[in-house]
């Protein structure tokens, strides 16, 4: 697998391939990801030779006629086939979370009474801030606002108590298809882990199938489920790109997003 990320401005792209080769367009800035140990030049290495039909390449300066090998044993091992290998999804576990924190497990698990204990903590800090800004969270415009602004606070993040495997519910359908499927203009909405201000914007996502198709409505959701997390838009084509690739081993994937940012407004 091969995997490009490039950013230009407020766009992301994110590219998986699987097994065949995927031609795609240029970007203004490119980084390139590849197995352990340079897997990709060796494989490039190990082609060239089969395309020339030796190992390796002998110069004889001995005078004697040339043999024809197949008149004598060869005792040269066969040439192992190269395999196309996949990254280990850094993203889906195996309860379908992603990259699953202490606070995400208990919040996935928690009981109604823990529910409401954590509803109360995240009341008593909104009233901090209020008080913290200079607001006086007792007048009466104020009275409901912790509440209100902590319910929304869970809402928003709702991602984390959602998993792959239940948005999918097993909505993946064997069709002798393998051209490209697209689904565009996918609207998301997140919130910026480094300043919790929202971002907004547009996702498409695009994936060449190798006879598995997915539902076409489980794709929209799985771009809510990431982005109702704290994320940087980067991460986010990215971590839909993988599920994707995960779910579907698919010939390859593309994801594309393109962005409004709140925190541009000013300087932090």
């Amino acid at each position: 697998m091969v995997q490009f990320s490039t950013t230009d401005g407020n766009q992301a792209m994110d590219v998986e391939r699987g097994t065949k080769e995927l031609n795609g367009g240029s970007s203004k800035r490119k980084s390139e990801s590849i197995g352990e140990g340079g897997e990709v030049s060796n494989k490039k290495k190990k082609k060239k030779s089969k395309a020339n039909g030796h190992g390796h390449r002998r110069h004889s300066v001995s005078t004697k006629p040339a043999r024809d090998p197949r008149d004598e044993a060869t005792d040269t091992p066969e040439e192992t086939p190269i395999e196309v290998s996949r990254s280990p999804s850094p993203v889906i576990d195996f309860d379908g979370l992603s990259r699953p924190s202490k606070g995400a497990r208990e919040r996935l698990d928690e009981s109604p009474e823990q529910a409401a204990l954590r509803m109360s903590k995240l009341t008593g800090a909104v009233r901090t801030i209020l008080e913290c800004i200079g607001e006086d969270p007792d007048r009466e415009g104020l009275l409901a606002t912790p509440e209100r602004y902590a319910k929304a606070m869970l809402y928003l993040t709702k991602g984390y108590q959602e998993n792959v495997r239940d948005i999918v519910n097993d909505a993946i359908f064997h069709e002798d298809h393998n051209e490209l499927v697209i689904v565009k203009d996918i609207e998301v909405f997140s919130m910026c882990e480094h300043h919790m201000v929202p971002f907004t914007g547009k996702m498409h996502i695009g994936y060449i199938p190798d006879r598995n198709v997915i539902g076409i409505s489980k794709l929209p959701r799985i771009a809510d489920m990431f982005s109702r997390r704290l994320q940087i838009q980067e991460r986010l084509t990215k971590d839909v790109a993988h599920a994707v690739m995960e779910i579907l081993k698919p010939q390859g994937v593309a994801v594309v997003m393109e962005s409004s940012h709140l925190f541009v407004f000013w300087v932090a």
